[in-house]
């Protein structure tokens, strides 16, 4: 559930401009971070994400193993997991619909990656967030979601409030059978903007989501609400 929209600080500090990467190593400090109870308006500068979501769609780059021992699965891999998996017809029919709010079930994803089944009954959406250092990917098995998302690289820390420059936004209406990848820190939003039929989705992340980090949006701020650990959604 997205919170109210934020006002701007009253004093913030000097604009800074995020870091242009498509990948930074998870141990590294961002260059941009401040301290933790600051306020950071930050021009977050325009990259291609949907290119590098086809790039990294298209590699074998292996996820680290998290002291496993085994690769993780690639985003590819996890791609292709969900679109098999949205095509599944008694499975997706097993997930109950409710008309006051999303449902799901907890499906096990391939090599120890977190997977869901999840409903979207008519107007309901995520609100904006993100899955901190963790790749995925989600396939639509019925109806029809649009995703709001941005194509730029945000400090993964040390900020509560970000002003966005122009021609950050992206959107798209994926139907039944489309999907998409995406890499860490992919900040978005889902919704079923339909007035009368449920959506179905399926979704896959790895590592399994550590973290979720959930925004508010006022125009072009964005604003860091709150942190969700597994134990809030598990």
């Amino acid at each position: 559930m997205s919170a109210s929209s934020p006002s701007l600080p009253t004093s913030v500090s000097e604009p800074v401009t995020a870091p242009v990467i498509d990948s930074p190593p998870a141990d590294s400090a961002p260059a941009d971070s401040a301290p933790a109870d600051s306020a950071l308006v930050v021009s977050a500068p325009v990259v291609d994400a949907d290119a590098t979501a086809r790039r990294t769609a298209g590699t074998d780059v292996v996820p680290a193993d998290r002291g496993t021992g085994a690769p993780g699965p690639t985003v590819a891999e996890l791609l292709d997991f969900v679109r098999r998996t949205a095509e599944d017809a008694a499975l997706v029919a097993s997930l109950p619909l409710d008309p006051e709010g999303r449902t799901w079930l907890r499906l096990d994803g391939p090599g120890g990656s977190e997977a869901w089944l999840i409903s979207w009954p008519p107007g309901t959406g995520t609100g904006w967030h993100d899955h901190a250092e963790s790749t995925g990917a989600f396939t639509i098995a019925a109806g029809t979601l649009r995703e709001h998302s941005l194509a730029a690289r945000l400090p993964t820390d040390g900020w509560k409030t970000l002003e966005l420059s122009e021609g950050v936004d992206r959107t798209r209406l994926l139907a039944t059978g489309q999907g998409r990848a995406f890499g860490r820190h992919h900040v978005h939003e889902v919704l079923n903007e339909s007035g009368h039929e449920h959506a179905v989705s399926v979704h896959a992340y790895y590592p399994p989501l550590p973290q979720i980090r959930r925004y508010s949006r006022s125009g072009a701020v964005l604003r860091l609400e709150q942190t969700e650990r597994p134990e809030d959604w598990q």
